[in-house]
């Protein structure tokens, strides 16, 4: 059996505002929007592969929050788990860094107003249900 790989994303919140990201890379997915994140590497806890890959990709600081209930297959052996995340107070405005060349905060009726990739669309789909819950 293949060993199955956790990919993060973050479900950034600003003042009930979510933040997407424009993939710049790989081509296949260039002009696309995700959420942030990435790869869980080998003896990381999920949680901590979400701050890391927040540094990394948006040169911030940020604190997970909530789990959104849920695990979404990608590419295998990828499957995408996703957070609800928050800045840190001094944290900085997010730049888009590494794989991405464009990030937008999308107020609440905005968030379909962005290209998502098809494998993220069920995993914003449940994010949203969460945040419309009232959940954080």
């Amino acid at each position: 059996m293949t060993e199955r790989i956790v990919v993060v994303g973050a479900a950034l919140l600003d003042g009930g505002r979510l933040l997407a990201a424009r993939r710049s890379a790989p081509p296949e997915l260039a002009g696309r929007w995700e959420l942030p994140g990435g790869k869980v590497e080998r003896g990381e806890t999920p949680e901590a592969a979400l701050v890391r890959e927040l540094r990394e990709e948006l040169g911030i600081a940020a604190a997970p929050v909530e789990r959104v209930p849920g695990e979404w297959p990608l590419k295998p052996p990828y499957v995408l788990q996703v957070w609800t995340a928050r800045l840190l107070p001094g944290s900085g405005r997010p730049q888009p860094l590494q794989d991405h060349d464009e990030l937008r905060w999308l107020t609440p009726g905005e968030r379909w107003d962005v290209d998502w990739l098809e494998q993220d669309v069920p995993a914003v789909h449940a994010t949203v249900a969460l945040l419309d819950s009232g959940a954080r």
